[in-house]
C-alpha cells in the first residue's frame, strides 16, 4: 500500500476533510492530493461530497477501515 494513501485514510478516519486540508496536513500539492484521492475513491475506500465549489472527502465504509486497522494495515 502507498504510504501517502494510508496517511490520507488515517486523516479521514478522524473526520471529513476537503482537499485543501489534506494538502496542508500532508504537505502535498493539489494535483498530487487529488490523484491519491481519486485512486482511493476508485477503490471504494473514500467518497466525496460537493458543497458549492468545495469537495469534501470521507471514508466510504468505516467497517473496511476498521478491518484494515485490525490487521495492521493502518
Amino acid at each position: 500500500a502507498d504510504e501517502t494513501r494510508l496517511r490520507i485514510l488515517k486523516l479521514l478516519m478522524i473526520r471529513e476533510m476537503c482537499v485543501c486540508e489534506i494538502m496542508v496536513a500532508l504537505d502535498l500539492t493539489q494535483p498530487t492530493a487529488s490523484h491519491h484521492l481519486n485512486l482511493l475513491e476508485n477503490a471504494g475506500l473514500v467518497k466525496d461530497r460537493k458543497e458549492g465549489k468545495w469537495v469534501f472527502y470521507s471514508i466510504a465504509d468505516p467497517r473496511t477501515v476498521k478491518t484494515m486497522h485490525k490487521v495492521n494495515i493502518l
